[in-house]
């Protein structure tokens, strides 16, 4: 048979939901689509390697830079739920264009930021439209390929880039910020989506699903409000527990998000199904997501800060040094996907965690003076092959027993608790980083200034050049390296508390997936899963 009357019989056969004119054009789409899946992921990392620079320029405060990392995520993981039910109710067409409007001009805010708080602003708005961009994305590729084969093609090629788009957005990011400027990170979406919205709308058809068309908004916002006491709970716990903020908000975030469960109970169209979440199975995969959200923050976030603040490496060499955990996860992503189908995904989600948990006990041990080849390498590429043995099985399991028409959900909220995972987690890594810091400098006194010398010389200010050094009389010289070593030790000892606790947290998987889970090889899905 020909190709052009297969073609047309496929046509005959796909139903009318699914745009006959979206599937003649369907590897164009699915060109568009896939560009914009790679800014969505770029995103999340790319920011990561300018952060330094940004803070430094906009005067962002310790605990102020990590909101840089936490409003992307939070927005986008509250979020993602509703954008789902948005796109399908509303269109895919529309939500995708507006989707991507609304992040280019999102990026243009907070690559033109003056003050921090513009800049916050800016990446919660980009996790806003994300939320509504990337199920319009996903969507539009499950409607435009109706041929199983060629989905499966079409899924794999969007979860590559899914998987890809982590690395390239920390090379590019040290790229922009080190030859740039950091604010290309963000202003680079801009010209992206200008190309992207042109051709969506020349190639790309409307759909819409058909039938109750209601939306759980009460959900929606309780959901975001409860999620964003927590985060800003987190965050003021800073400045010590048991402050007032502290527990006003971390208590009336569990207060809304229990309210949130009790309305999504009663709720005829619930924006979480609470059947998908407390299953035997499926809860294990929903937490150890969460938990690689958090990991991954706490790993990739404070690294950056320690490989070009402590290390004195530079953009770009610190989006190079980030990689083993990305090409770790990336390695061993695709060993599950071949063994779970052979020895089920319960060896593979107990294994994994502990691997990850080797790699983050050796990152606990750097210092100051430590060797990237010795020291960290070989925790970075530990911590991402146990990510990848847990990634993928996880996203099986969490598709188990779920009804066909919940699939959507359930696939959206393996996505959703990753990115939870890390808003929650990047705001209370930051209050351990603080709590560590502070704890050095309490037992350790700063050296004391030769006389002649002001107290506190060197320590906050950038650091000076060897040759500058080199100038300076001895014992100036001296008081110098001293108080930037002090200094360094303060970092470090931020950074090791942070990999303590990310350690603590994985370590909290595997008991839960043994004692838990007992899906077997026979009990996953076959078709493909969205991915993460």
């Amino acid at each position: 048979m020909s190709d052009a009357k297969e073609a047309k019989q496929k046509l005959a056969v796909a139903p009318s939901d699914r745009i006959p004119s979206n599937y003649a054009r369907r590897w164009l789409v699915l060109a568009i689509v896939a560009l914009t899946q790679l800014m969505i992921v770029l995103d999340a990392t790319i920011v990561n390697i300018a952060l330094p620079q940004a803070q430094a320029d906009l005067q962002i405060s310790d605990g102020g830079r990590t909101w840089v990392v936490t409003a992307y995520a939070l927005s986008f993981g509250a979020l993602l739920l509703l954008g789902g039910r948005v796109s399908d109710y509303w269109g895919r067409k529309r939500s995708f264009i507006v989707g991507m409007a609304g992040f280019a001009v999102a990026s243009a805010i907070g690559g033109l930021a003056q003050e921090p708080w513009q800049l916050f602003l800016a990446r919660g708005g980009q996790g806003v439209f994300a939320a509504l961009l990337a199920p319009a994305a996903l969507a539009i590729l499950t409607v435009t390929f109706t041929d199983p084969k060629e989905r499966s093609t079409a899924f794999g090629v969007f979860g590559a880039i899914a998987g890809g788009g982590a690395a390239i957005g920390l090379l590019l990011g040290g790229v922009l910020t080190e030859y740039a400027n950091w604010r290309w990170c963000l202003l680079v979406n801009v010209p992206v989506v200008a190309v992207a919205i042109v051709a969506a709308l020349a190639v790309v058809k409307e759909s819409k699903a058909h039938g109750d068309t209601r939306y759980d908004l009460p959900g929606a916002v309780l959901v975001a409000l409860g999620l964003g006491a927590l985060v800003y709970g987190f965050t003021e716990a800073e400045n010590g527990w048991g402050q007032a903020t502290t527990i006003s908000f971390i208590v009336g975030g569990v207060i809304l998000l229990g309210v949130f469960g009790l309305v999504e109970a009663r709720s005829a169209n619930a924006l979480l199904p609470l059947n998908i979440l407390f299953h035997r199975d499926r809860g294990p995969a929903f937490f150890g997501s969460a938990v690689c959200g958090t990991v991954l923050v706490g790993a990739t976030l404070f690294l950056t800060f320690y490989f070009q603040i402590v290390l004195g490496m530079s953009p770009v060499i610190s989006g190079v040094a980030s990689l083993p955990i990305t090409g770790g996860i990336v390695i061993t992503a695709g060993v599950a996907s071949a063994l779970a189908p052979r020895l089920g995904p319960k060896p593979l989600m107990v294994t994994g965690p502990i691997i990850s948990l080797i790699g983050l006990v050796l990152l606990t041990q750097i210092g100051v003076d430590s060797s990237y080849w010795t020291h960290v390498l070989p925790g970075l590429i530990l911590l991402g092959l146990g990510l990848g043995l847990l990634i993928i099985p996880q996203q099986n399991v969490a598709l188990i027993g779920v009804p066909d028409h919940d699939a959507g959900a359930a696939s959206a909220l393996i996505n959703s608790t990753l990115q939870i995972g890390g808003a929650l987690g990047a705001a209370v890594f930051t209050t351990v980083y603080a709590s560590g810091k502070a704890s050095f400098f309490d037992d350790n006194p700063a050296p004391r200034p030769p006389a002649g010398v002001a107290a506190g010389s060197g320590q906050n200010s950038a650091p000076p050049s060897s040759e500058m050094l080199a100038s300076l009389p001895v014992p100036v010289r001296d008081f110098i390296t001293a108080s930037m070593d002090h200094a360094f030790s303060a970092e470090v000892s931020g950074y090791t508390n942070v990999f303590a606790l990310a350690a603590v947290f994985v370590t909290l998987v595997t008991p839960v997936v043994f004692v838990f889970v007992r899906a077997k090889k026979d009990d996953l899905p076959t078709d493909s899963v969205v991915p993460v």
